[in-house]
C-alpha cells in the first residue's frame, strides 16, 4: 500500500537512476490523466536525451495526443482501466525496476470529499528491482501501446529484442511471486530510497490520521449546527424533539434513536419522538419504564451519560440490578432488541427535562466512542436550552392571554357596572324627585315610588355584595367553618331565599327531590346555601313561569354526593358550557340583555365549590332545551353511607313544610356578616 507522495518519491528515484547512469534504458511511464503528466513532462524531456526508447501513456484531456516528436506519447481512452493505474518500468543493461500500482477507489475517510487532500490518495501494487517482473510488465504495456498505435510495431519489436530477452541467472516466470517477492532479486533497492519511502509512508499515515480526526470533528460540528439551526426555527417543544432525534439518528447511523420528556420521579414515559433505520423496530407510543429501570436511576443520580457496549454482559444489567428488576429489564432489552445502549440526560441547571437514548440492535455489539458520547451530550445540552426557551415562550403566551382576559374583564366590568348602577340609580332618583316635588301625591302612588326605590337599592346592594364576595374568595380572605350538615335542610333554606327575593314575581315550579334520609355532608353551611341559592336564582331567571326547576342528588363516589339543579329554560350552547363560569360572562352581551345581573353568580359558585375540593359543571343540549348544573359535596366522616338514595318525600312549591334548621353558630355568623355588608 502506497500513498501518492511515496509513489512520487519512488518514481523520481527511478528516473534519477536513468539520468545518472550511462545506459540507454527502456522507459515506459503510464500516467492516469494528462494533468499528472504535465507535472513531470520536463523530466521526460531530459530522459529522452539519454535514450530513444521512451514511451509515455496517459488519458488525454486538452493537448495530449499520439505523437513521436521527442518521445512516443500514447493517448488512451478515459474509460480504459489504465486511467485507474500508475506504472513506471525502467530496464537497462545493468539494472531493471518497475512500479505497478492501481488506485484504491474507496477512501475510508469520513466527511465531504472536498476535505480529502490529493496526497491522501492511496494505491495498491508492487515496487521491485527484479528484471523478470520488469520485463513481464513491459511486455504487457507494449501490447496496450500497439492497440492504440499499431504504427509503432517495428520500433517495439526492436525494443523487445534489445531489452526483453532473458539473461543468465534471471528467475523464470514460473518462479516469480506476483506480490513482488522473488527468490534472488538481481539488484537490491538503494537503502536511501528504502529509508525515504519508509519516512514518507509514516508521515503520510500521520497526516491521514490527522485528516480523519479533522473530518470527524467537522462532521460533529456540522451535525450540531444543523440541529441548532433547525431548533432556532421553532419554539414548539414537540417539533424541537422530533428534529433533534431525526438529525442525530441519521448523523450517527444508529438503529434507533428516541427522546422523551420526563422528570426524575416519573414512573413511566411515553415515547413520542423516534428515529429508526430501515431494519429497526418501532417502539413509538409505548410506555417506557423509568422507576424500574436501574440505568435511568443511575443517569438521574450521576447526571452523566451511561453507555452499555453489550447488554448481555454489562454490569449495570447483570450485577447492579435488583433481582426483581432483572426480569423486567431483560424483557425490555429482548423485546426492543437492544444490544448496545446509550442514555444521555437532557438537563438545564441540574433539572432533568428528558432523556435521549441510542440503541444498536444488530447482532454484533459496538463500542460507544468517547467522541460520539460527547456529541450526543452536546446536542442534549442544546435541546435542554431550547426546551426552556419553548417553555418560557409558552409562559409568555399564557401571560399575554391572561392580560388579554384581564383587559376583557376590565371592559366588561366598566360596561356591566355602569349599566347595572346607572339603571337603578336613575330609577331611585326619579322616585325621590317625584316624592319631593309632589307633596300632594296619593298615598298609593307614594307606596309604589318607595317600593320601586327600595327594590333598586337592593339591586345595587346585591351588585356590590357580589363584587366583594368574589374578591374575598379569589384573594383567599374567607374564613371557612365546615361542619356536619343535613343537605335537605340547606336546600329548603335556599328555596326560602329564592321565594323571598321574588318580590311577588311569578316563579317556575320548584321541586325539591332531596330525600331526608341522607348522610350528612361536611361543608360550611352558609356557603353551601349561597351556592344553591345562586344556582336556583339563575335557573329561575332563565326559565318561564310555566317551566320547571328541580333539584336532586346522586351518589357519585363513596366520599361525595352530586347535587344537580335541572331547569326547562333557555338552555346553553354546547361550546359555551365552560365559559359560563367566567367572570362577567353574559350570553346576550353586556348591554343587550333581557334579564338583569352582573355575570358573577356562577363564578362565585365555582370559587366556593373549588374551595371544599369539589367540582362544578354545566350540561345542556342547546338553545331552548334546558340546562343542568351539578356540583359535588364531600360527605362527613365516621358515618354510615347509604348504598341507595331514597327519595320518598318530594317537596312541591306551596307545601307548608318547616324550614330546615341551621346551627346556632352559623346563624350568628350570618347575622354578623349582614351587619358588615350593611
Amino acid at each position: 500500500m502506497y500513498f501518492k507522495a511515496s509513489l512520487t518519491a519512488l518514481s523520481h528515484a527511478m528516473e534519477d537512476q536513468v539520468l545518472a547512469s550511462s545506459d540507454r534504458p527502456l522507459v515506459i511511464a503510464s500516467f492516469q490523466q494528462e494533468r499528472f503528466y504535465q507535472q513531470e513532462a520536463h523530466r521526460y524531456q531530459r530522459i529522452a536525451d539519454k535514450t530513444g526508447q521512451v514511451y509515455v501513456l496517459c488519458a488525454y484531456e486538452t493537448e495530449f495526443r499520439n505523437n513521436s516528436e521527442i518521445y512516443e506519447t500514447i493517448a488512451f481512452d478515459k474509460n480504459d482501466c489504465l486511467a485507474q493505474e500508475w506504472h513506471l518500468v525502467v530496464i537497462g543493461e545493468k539494472y531493471a525496476s518497475c512500479l505497478i500500482c492501481q488506485e484504491r477507489t474507496t477512501i475510508s475517510v469520513s466527511g465531504p470529499s472536498d476535505l480529502v487532500m490529493d496526497n491522501n490518495r492511496r494505491f495498491e501494487g508492487i515496487w521491485t528491482f527484479n528484471r523478470a517482473i520488469s520485463q513481464k510488465a513491459a511486455e504487457l504495456l507494449f501490447k496496450r501501446i500497439l492497440s492504440y498505435r499499431p504504427e509503432l510495431e517495428t520500433k517495439i519489436q526492436q525494443a523487445q529484442q534489445q531489452y526483453l530477452q532473458p539473461q543468465p541467472d534471471t528467475p523464470t516466470e514460473s518462479s516469480i511471486d506476483m506480490s513482488g517477492i522473488v527468490p534472488s532479486p538481481t539488484n537490491n533497492p538503494d537503502p536511501f530510497v528504502r529509508r525515504l519511502v519508509t519516512y514518507l509512508q509514516a508521515g503520510q499515515y500521520k497526516l491521514l490520521k490527522v485528516n480523519r480526526s479533522l473530518a470527524a470533528k467537522e462532521q460533529r460540528e456540522r451535525l450540531i449546527n444543523s440541529v441548532m439551526a433547525a431548533i432556532r426555527r421553532s419554539l414548539d417543544s414537540d417539533q424541537i424533539l422530533q428534529i433533534a432525534v431525526e438529525k442525530l439518528g441519521e448523523g450517527l447511523g444508529v438503529c434507533r434513536c428516541i427522546v422523551y420528556r420526563c422528570e426524575s420521579k416519573d414512573t413511566t414515559a411515553t415515547i413520542d419522538h423516534e428515529y429508526i433505520n430501515s431494519d429497526g423496530t418501532s417502539i413509538k407510543g409505548q410506555a417506557w419504564p423509568l422507576r424500574d429501570n436501574p440505568l435511568f436511576q443511575v443517569v438521574v443520580e450521576q447526571q452523566e451519560p451511561v453507555s452499555i457496549n453489550d447488554s448481555a454482559t454489562s454490569p449495570y444489567i447483570v450485577e447492579r440490578t435488583a433481582p426483581e428488576q432483572q426480569d423486567s429489564l431483560q424483557t425490555l432489552v429482548q423485546s426492543c432488541s437492544i444490544v448496545s445502549w446509550l442514555m444521555v440526560p437532557i438537563l438545564y441547571q441540574g433539572r432533568l427535562l428528558g432523556m435521549m437514548e441510542l440503541h444498536h440492535c444488530q447482532p454484533t455489539s459496538i463500542e460507544w466512542r468517547p467522541e460520539d458520547i460527547a456529541l450526543v451530550d452536546a446536542i442534549a445540552t442544546q435541546i435542554g436550552v431550547a426546551l426552556i426557551q419553548a417553555e418560557a415562550y409558552a409562559s409568555l403566551q399564557n401571560l399575554n392571554e391572561q392580560l388579554a382576559a384581564l383587559d376583557r374583564t376590565r371592559s366588561n366590568l366598566v360596561a356591566i357596572t355602569g349599566h347595572e348602577l346607572r339603571t337603578p340609580l336613575s330609577t331611585i332618583q326619579v322616585c325621590l324627585e317625584s316624592l319631593a316635588s309632589e307633596p300632594d301625591m296619593e298615598l298609593e302612588m307614594r307606596h309604589v315610588m318607595l317600593t320601586t326605590a327600595l327594590e333598586d337599592a337592593e339591586r345595587m346592594r346585591t351588585l356590590v355584595q357580589d363584587f366583594l364576595t368574589l374578591s374575598q374568595l379569589e384573594s383567599g380572605r374567607v374564613d371557612w367553618h365546615p361542619e356536619s350538615l343535613s343537605l335537605h335542610e340547606c336546600v329548603e333554606l335556599a328555596f326560602s331565599h329564592v321565594r323571598a327575593r321574588s318580590h311577588g314575581n311569578e316563579l317556575p315550579t320548584l321541586e325539591n327531590s332531596i330525600p331526608i334520609e341522607l348522610p350528612l355532608v361536611w361543608v360550611d353551611g352558609e356557603w353551601l346555601v349561597e351556592v344553591m341559592r345562586k344556582l336556583l336564582d339563575n335557573a329561575c331567571k332563565f326559565t318561564a313561569a310555566d317551566g320547571h326547576v328541580k333539584i336532586d342528588v346522586a351518589q357519585k363516589q363513596k366520599k361525595s354526593l352530586v347535587v344537580t339543579i335541572t331547569d326547562t329554560g333557555r338552555g346553553i350552547e354546547p361550546n359555551r358550557l365552560e365559559t359560563v363560569f367566567d367572570r362577567f360572562y353574559q350570553e346576550e352581551g353586556a348591554l343587550r340583555r333581557s334579564t338583569g345581573g352582573t355575570g358573577l353568580g356562577l363564578a362565585i359558585c365555582r370559587q366556593i365549590v373549588n374551595n371544599w375540593g369539589g367540582e362544578i359543571w354545566a350540561e345542556s343540549q342547546g338553545k331552548d332545551r334546558g340546562s343542568r348544573f351539578s356540583f359535588t359535596i364531600p360527605l362527613a366522616k365516621n358515618q354510615p353511607i347509604l348504598s341507595t338514595l331514597k327519595a320518598k318525600e318530594k317537596k312541591q312549591v306551596g307545601n307548608s313544610q318547616p324550614i330546615g334548621k341551621i346551627s346556632k353558630a352559623q346563624r350568628n355568623r350570618r347575622s354578623k356578616n349582614k351587619g358588615k355588608n350593611s
